[in-house]
C-alpha cells in the first residue's frame, strides 16, 4: 500500500516553519533591544525607545487665567463691613448685586445659601469669623483682618 500524508503531517510542517520564522523575528528583536541597551550604556542617543518619545512632548499651551470670581461669603464680608448696622441675608444680597460685587448665578434662593454660609463660617472660625450674629437672622461684621 501507498502511503499518503496526512493532515497532521503536514500540519506538523507548517508549524514548524511557522515557530522557526517566529523564533526568527524574536531573535532579531533581541539583538535591536541588546543594541539598544549597549548605545545607552555608552552614552549614544542615535536610538529613541518608545517611553523616550512620549516623554519629550512638547509641553501643552496654558491658558492665561481667569480672575477669580469673588465668593458670596467675601462680598457679603465686604459689605457688611462698610455698612456699620446688622444686616439680613436677603439685605446683603440685595446691596452686593447693586455694588457689582457678586451677582446670583441663577439659584433661587441664594439668600438661604448666604445666611448657610455664614452659620458654617461663624461655627467653623468662631471668634476670627468674619461675621458675628447679633439677634435672629442678624448679622455685623466679626474680627477685621
Amino acid at each position: 500500500m501507498g502511503t499518503k500524508n496526512s493532515g497532521t503531517e503536514k500540519n506538523r510542517k507548517a508549524g514548524a516553519a511557522t515557530k522557526a520564522a517566529s523564533a526568527a523575528g524574536t531573535e532579531k528583536a533581541r539583538k535591536a533591544v541588546i543594541a539598544e541597551i549597549q548605545q545607552r550604556l555608552e552614552g549614544k542617543s542615535g536610538v529613541v525607545s518608545n517611553a523616550n518619545k512620549k516623554a519629550r512632548k512638547a509641553p501643552k499651551v496654558t491658558k492665561p487665567a481667569k480672575p477669580k470670581r469673588t465668593s458670596a461669603l467675601d462680598a457679603a464680608a465686604q459689605v457688611i463691613a462698610g455698612a456699620g448696622k446688622p444686616m439680613r441675608a436677603k439685605d446683603l444680597i440685595e446691596q452686593m448685586e447693586a455694588k457689582g460685587l457678586w451677582k446670583s448665578p441663577g439659584g433661587k434662593t441664594p439668600e438661604a445659601t448666604l445666611y448657610a454660609a455664614i452659620i458654617r463660617e461663624i461655627a467653623a472660625k468662631g471668634a476670627d469669623a468674619r461675621f458675628k450674629k447679633h439677634d435672629k437672622g442678624l448679622f455685623v461684621a466679626g474680627k477685621r483682618r
